[in-house]
């Protein structure tokens, strides 16, 4: 989805280019390699690393 923060497992926030697979996951890069990473929405996260996403979020709206 455009416009809506995407998160590595470890809660870290992704900004880069994105693609989505047949089943619906978004992974990272424009299209898929060995190295793409599954994406998570902020409500996908376990709550321990939602906590970690929601810093990183907090410090990127500080940014702009």
């Amino acid at each position: 989805m455009k416009g809506v923060p995407h998160f590595k497992k470890d809660g870290s926030l992704f900004k880069g280019k994105t693609h989505k697979m047949k089943g619906g996951e978004v992974h990272t890069g424009a299209s898929h390699t060995k190295s793409s990473e599954k994406l998570f929405h902020l409500k996908e996260l376990p709550k321990k690393v939602r906590q970690r996403a929601l810093v990183a979020m907090l410090k990127e709206k500080d940014k702009s």
